[in-house]
């Protein structure tokens, strides 16, 4: 039974690079946040709106408890969500947890490529992004460094590169001996 849980800051590659793992490893692959906004029928930033931030952690943290029971899967985590509750130690027990250990300004670089709607990043300057995205992930690295491995991650311009990360990734999970 293989259970992988990818984790970082928004912006990291963890669904990126967690959907091409998936793939090579013929594994079933769940993005957190994908998997709340299927089971609520509602996009995550409406769910913060109609819950607030504790409802959603709540929330989060629940839907967690249920995708982490699945067998031969890999998750990739909200930013937030190795930051509340017990997460981190529950996903430390429930199987090999990677974090995804980016820069700021790799973080910005991914964020600024990005199609993905980020509320807490919208309207802001490209300085503006980097210092906030720099402030807030120094509150989360406590919770992310708990992690059992960590893979430092650069700027992801190509295919090559995802496949790179993936194969350390898999290195990591059966080293040779």
């Amino acid at each position: 039974m293989t259970r992988i849980i990818l984790l970082g800051y928004m912006g990291a590659g963890k669904t990126t690079i967690g959907k091409v793992l998936a793939r090579e490893m013929k594994l079933d692959f769940y993005d957190l946040d994908w998997y709340i906004e299927d089971r609520f029928h509602k996009k995550i930033p409406d769910i913060f709106a109609d819950s607030g931030e504790t409802g959603f952690r709540e929330i989060e943290r629940k839907m967690l408890h249920e995708v982490a029971e699945f067998e031969n899967v890999i998750i990739s985590c909200g930013g937030g969500t190795p930051c509340y509750f017990d997460n981190m130690d529950y996903m430390n027990q429930q199987g090999e947890t990677f974090f995804l250990n980016a820069p700021p300004s790799v973080l910005k670089e991914h964020l600024l490529m990005g199609k993905t709607v980020r509320p807490l990043i919208q309207g802001k300057s490209h300085d503006e992004l980097e210092q906030f995205v720099s402030e807030n992930l120094q509150t989360r690295l406590p919770f992310y460094t708990q992690a059992k491995h960590t893979i430092d991650i650069e700027v992801i311009h190509t295919k090559e590169q995802i496949l790179n990360y993936v194969n350390i990734i898999k290195n990591e999970l059966n080293p040779k001996s």
